[in-house]
């Protein structure tokens, strides 16, 4: 192997990708064309009408609108794209640092309620490596914040670790806990086909409300009765608490760099995983922005699908 540092260089998708879906709450049709992009651009959606361009977006905390149902975010003009987690969780699962999103709507599309599809986009074109260091959010201290009995805490740590424990007052889920160091191959082989769950309660009433309207069995695990009803039942053990790691990969991402840290939350959701971020940043002492060393000049190479798809070596320069 090389001693070349793994993970070095930024990275883009190798061509462009095109995706189509529907809204989980309005129920309307959505394209999605991913484009590459160039280095330190980051990931950015860009609103469109028509092919009139109505807005771009970063992918950055400091846009977030709204945190109720998922992770909305949003201009200074009232321009709200919503859902974006899953999306979000595959381009930082598995090492995108840099793409436009083109989007013809307020949501991203559902899918099949979990990453999969766009992980699998994503493996079928490949990563581009560009030239430039890759860059890294590393967290100095510990921040906790805390919200009745659901907490979240994001500390020091030479890599990206992801501890997530969930509990519902219901046996078909209880306590749930996993901890994974993250990886493209992890987030790819543990984490995206992990579905979004509800309880037919909720649903119900979410219905009535004008929401959710796209929310269907092939897109959600259905709790009622104190059953899945789901025919064909989970995909995966724990299937519920992979999907909560999963929205804390994407809510993470929304720091606008990997995280060079560990979280920890404890029955928390998309409202907690931002405010961590958001309490992060609040302190100038509990986070600084680092790169990878630079490496000597070499061709700059079109990954193959499987790019990435080991453990990032974590020897970083600040």
């Amino acid at each position: 192997m090389s001693n070349r540092f793994v993970g070095a260089r930024q990275t883009t998708i190798a061509r462009e990708i095109e995706l189509v879906g529907t809204g989980v709450h309005s129920g309307a049709p959505v394209s999605v064309i991913l484009h590459p992009a160039e280095a330190d651009a980051g990931l950015r959606f860009i609103v469109t009408d028509n092919t009139r361009l109505v807005a771009e977006i970063a992918a950055d905390v400091r846009n977030v609108k709204n945190l109720t149902l998922c992770t909305v975010i949003g201009d200074d003009n009232g321009v709200t794209i919503s859902t974006v987690e899953h999306l979000l969780a595959a381009l930082r699962g598995l090492g995108v640092d840099n793409c436009f999103i083109e989007i013809d709507s307020k949501e991203v599309p559902i899918m099949d309620g979990s990453a999969a599809p766009f992980v699998e986009a994503i493996e079928e074109v490949g990563l581009r490596e560009l030239s430039a260091p890759r860059k890294y959010i590393k967290v100095l201290k510990p921040i906790r914040v805390e919200d009745g009995d659901c907490w979240g805490e994001l500390t020091p740590h030479n890599g990206f670790h992801l501890d997530v424990e969930i509990e519902f007052d219901t046996p078909v889920i209880g306590r749930q806990r996993l901890a994974f160091e993250m990886s493209p191959s992890i987030f790819r082989n543990e984490l995206s086909r992990a579905r979004t769950f509800g309880f037919m309660s909720d649903v119900e009433r979410l219905w009535k409300n004008g929401l959710a309207l796209g929310a269907n069995l092939n897109n959600t695990v259905a709790i009622g009765d104190g059953r899945i009803l789901n025919r064909d039942g989970l995909r995966c053990p724990q299937e519920f608490v992979r999907h909560k790691m999963l929205d804390a990969v994407g809510d993470l991402c929304l720091a606008g760099y990997p995280l060079m840290g560990a979280y920890r939350s404890v029955r928390g959701g998309h409202r907690l995983n931002s405010h961590a971020l958001m309490a992060m940043f609040a302190d100038d002492e509990a986070w600084t922005l680092v790169q990878a060393p630079r490496v000597h000049d070499r061709p700059i190479i079109d990954a193959s699908a499987s790019y990435g798809l080991t453990s990032v070596a974590m020897a970083y320069a600040e």
